[in-house]
């Protein structure tokens, strides 16, 4: 049995994220057969018994309040100039954690530094250096590229200060996420395009050595556990989004469906309805309420979500802007829902375009794609069956998280690179 410090920027329950969702059955996983210690940022609208149910998973949970204001943001913004620094990473610099991971490795001799996501990255540096005499290893879970994550963003932001931000940010996150790659001992991508995308910002001399670190491990969900939605009857035409309204790409993605899809398929469908369901939406997303067919919900518990889910008939992922994998493709899958989504919105992922998924690029093809799943009922039963029994073969967490194993196993066994964390 080995001890792993496990270091996330978010609590990692309920899971209403993606990355929530890697987080929740990696612990899982792990606490199977290694003593699992937690910290994890927490937020005022955590609920305090997501706190005691990760206690039942994990040998100890330790939550750090995370603190965010104006006044911090300006300051992340002059610091991240003067060091170059990416602003959100500047801005998230906490005494409590620096103490918080003091106390923990000099009270225990961990085997492993689990790192989740690139945010958390800098502070299992820092339990890496404050640890002694005993050195663990160290693991970083990078579920995006973000130095791409944020080109992306850059380039689809018709704002000319914001674009030049995202630009700023996306060279810095390069080099940030570079000089990570080379301190970590291993590194877990869950897709392999990112992989290739992280080990195409060193040379070409450097990346053989460097794609040793790396293990592919998709983003997968506990099918076991949830059955597939059954379809209600007597309600308009439904197409749903659901994803964190806070996460600039969904913002995005429902805007672009709501202007440039919908009006398309309400020409055919005129009573179609677009619900819109996500922790935080913006004020611009609840302004789309000013049509009547379309609904923002907010945030949704999960006691309450099925109803949402029998009622839809077309799941949407309209992303323009992205890296890692879309969870809630996997979760619309194990639901028993029809999916349309972007290339880049199914990207990381096995599909079949016209077997578990229809795929669109355009605004015009992806309003033909939604009428089609929304008129023709046994195409729409089909993708709800084929999308089932593909999360059920491919992406259920106790089969395939089995690799991190090996990966553990290399690193506690001895595997040795070298430090430059600096």
């Amino acid at each position: 049995m080995g001890r792993i410090l496990y270091l996330t920027q978010v609590l990692p329950y309920p899971l209403d994220s993606g990355a929530k969702t890697r987080q929740y059955h990696m612990l899982r996983h792990l606490a199977k057969a290694n003593e699992v210690t937690l910290v994890s940022f927490t937020r005022p609208d955590d609920p305090p018994e997501a706190v005691a149910h990760l206690r039942g998973i994990c040998h100890a949970v330790y939550p750090v309040a995370i603190h965010r204001s104006t006044w911090r943001n300006l300051l992340a913004g002059v610091k991240g100039i003067l060091t170059g620094l990416p602003i959100t990473i500047a801005r998230d610099e906490m005494s409590e954690m620096t103490e918080t991971l003091r106390q923990l490795v000099q009270q225990t001799p961990y085997d492993v530094v689990h790192a989740d996501q690139l945010s958390m990255a800098r502070w299992g540096q820092l339990a890496l250096r404050l640890s002694r005499p005993h050195k663990p290893k160290t693991l970083l879970d990078e579920h995006n590229a973000i130095y791409l994550l944020t080109r992306r963003m850059a380039n689809t932001e018709q704002r000319w200060w914001r674009r030049m931000l995202m630009d700023r940010e996306a060279r810095a996150f390069a080099r940030y996420e570079a000089r990570m790659v080379k301190a970590y001992d291993a590194l877990l991508t869950v897709i392999l395009e990112d992989r290739e995308r992280l080990l195409a910002l060193f040379l070409p001399g450097e990346r053989q050595e460097l794609a040793r670190k790396f293990t592919v491990v998709p983003i997968c969900v506990d099918v076991a556990q949830t059955s597939p939605v059954v379809p209600q009857n007597g309600h308009p035409p439904t197409v749903l989004h659901l994803g964190t309204m806070f996460w600039p790409p969904n913002v995005s993605g429902v805007l672009w469906f709501a202007q440039e899809v919908l009006p398309l398929i309400h020409e055919q469908i005129p009573d179609a309805q677009f619900v819109i369901i996500g922790k935080n939406p913006p004020e611009e997303v609840e302004a789309l309420c000013v049509d009547p067919r379309v609904r923002v919900t907010g945030y949704v518990p999960d006691a309450d979500l099925e109803r949402y889910l029998a009622e839809t008939d077309v799941f949407v992922v309209p992303l323009h802007a992205g890296s890692g994998m879309r969870v809630k493709i996997l979760d619309a899958w194990m639901w028993g829902l029809p999916v349309v989504s972007t290339p880049i919105g199914a990207e990381g992922i096995e599909v079949r375009d016209g077997e578990n998924i229809l795929l669109a690029p355009d605004a015009p093809a992806f309003a033909a794609a939604t009428l089609r799943l929304l008129t023709d009922g046994a195409l729409n039963r089909r993708l709800r069956e084929d999308g089932r029994g593909w999360v059920e073969t491919h992406y259920s967490w106790q089969s395939v998280y089995g690799l991190v194993d090996e990966v553990y196993e290399r690193l506690i066994d001895g595997g040795n690179t070298e430090d430059v964390s600096g």
